[in-house]
């Protein structure tokens, strides 16, 4: 591994092997979605739990301040909605010269194991890392599954996560689920775990990532279910406990409801 890719992974996973990436991308097939309708304010008052920041050029352009201390993974692939035929109908939307010229530490796109465009996804992927690794950038593999939420199965991931692994990616984001361990088992490369649809409670997170962490997963790349909590503060710094500090899911939720209740944690999320 070159020193440019080296060092560029040492931005995002910190010295003691974990990251807690926070994705704020979701707009690119989701329009304004609730709570993320002002990016810029959404993310203030959590970024500084967080090691790295996933987005879209178009936000990060146009609202991320540009002295923002933390690195930036790069949304590249899209072409596609909620309102349209097939969430899986992606392509690569940003060249390696706008990759470059955005500075960014890592660049992610999805891909689409076992949907009708399975073969372009994958290709996506390919030709990605094809660029990426001439310059030093990691790709980060991400394991859609669109609104087929009854795929994300352990033998379903573990598939998708290896084929991603198998075709360049330095990092793998998959969703938690039942036996997680023989999905990071089979994958040669770092998983983090996506977060998935909003859970009904603040526990229900820092139970599933705790599992994760605890069956191999180096960490989170986890949005809705900070920055869609009444109190996104006190999720994250429960979630940071986790990822970072060893704690279980008793003492993540002992820190939330101890930032929760106090001055900083009493302002909830603006709605």
């Amino acid at each position: 591994m070159d020193w440019g890719m080296k060092n560029r992974l040492s931005q995002l996973i910190q010295p003691d092997g974990h990251c807690f990436f926070l994705p704020i991308d979701h707009g690119y097939f989701q329009g304004p979605t609730s709570c993320l309708e002002k990016p810029q304010e959404t993310i203030e008052p959590i970024i500084g739990y967080c090691d790295a920041l996933f987005v879209t050029r178009g936000v990060l352009r146009s609202v991320i301040p540009a002295d923002l201390n933390k690195p930036i993974i790069l949304r590249v692939s899209g072409g596609t909605s909620m309102v349209g035929k097939d969430l899986a109908n992606e392509d690569v939307t940003t060249s390696i010269e706008e990759i470059i010229r955005l500075n960014a530490s890592a660049v992610g796109v999805s891909v689409f194991v076992g949907s009708e465009y399975e073969h372009q996804t994958l290709m996506n992927l390919s030709k990605l890392v094809n660029s990426c690794e001439n310059y030093g950038i990691p790709v980060m593999a991400v394991t859609a599954v669109g609104k087929e939420l009854e795929k994300r199965d352990a033998r379903y991931l573990a598939l998708s996560c290896r084929i991603a692994a198998e075709l360049g990616a330095r990092v793998v984001k998959t969703y938690w689920c039942e036996n997680f361990e023989k999905v990071v088992c089979g994958c040669p490369v770092p998983v983090v775990m996506a977060g998935g649809p909003k859970c009904e409670t603040e526990k229900e997170v820092f139970e599933f990532v705790y599992d994760g962490m605890q069956k191999g997963a180096i960490g989170i790349n986890l949005g809705r279910n900070v920055w869609q909590s009444e109190h996104p503060q006190a999720v994250a710094a429960g979630l940071q406990a986790i990822i970072h500090k060893g704690a279980d899911v008793k003492k993540a939720s002992e820190i939330f409801q101890e930032l929760k209740n106090s001055r900083k944690g009493s302002t909830k999320r603006k709605k």
